[in-house]
């Protein structure tokens, strides 16, 4: 087995961390995929889809408060980055389903956790706001 370098590990050419994905590189295009996934409405979507197929009006059912244009906006890019598959019926008026692919059914696993690990801190997190609220 070869030793790490770790010097030149650390050395990778902007190129190099830009192929393989780099967070904290502004230009990397894994940011976007970020925003995608993480943003309020891309959570709900993935966690939704996990029960199964759904239409765009039951998608906007399940998820009060969201508006037709962010919803609409919000699965364009799911379904860009591969992450919700959209299968739209020739029939009138048009019927569309959504559902997740397997990466997004990989990808929702990990948000359900961070979306669980929410739902069960609230009560700390609200308290906590409350103390630095009281504190001001």
């Amino acid at each position: 087995m070869m030793p790490i370098d770790r010097n030149s590990r650390q050395q990778a050419t902007l190129s190099e961390k830009f192929e393989r994905g780099d967070l904290f590189a502004s230009p990397c295009p894994s940011r976007d995929i970020l925003k995608h996934v993480c943003s309020r409405w891309g959570v709900l979507i993935l966690i939704a889809l996990r029960g199964g197929t759904h239409r765009f009006s039951e998608l906007r059912r399940k998820m009060g408060g969201v508006s037709e244009k962010m919803l609409a906006q919000s699965l364009q890019a799911l379904v860009e980055d591969g992450f919700v598959m959209r299968v739209q019926y020739p029939v009138v008026p048009p019927f569309v389903e959504y559902s997740l692919t397997p990466a997004g059914e990989e990808v929702a696993v990990k948000v359900a956790d961070l979306a669980d690990w929410i739902e069960l801190h609230t009560p700390q997190v609200m308290e906590r706001r409350e103390q630095l609220a009281a504190e001001a």
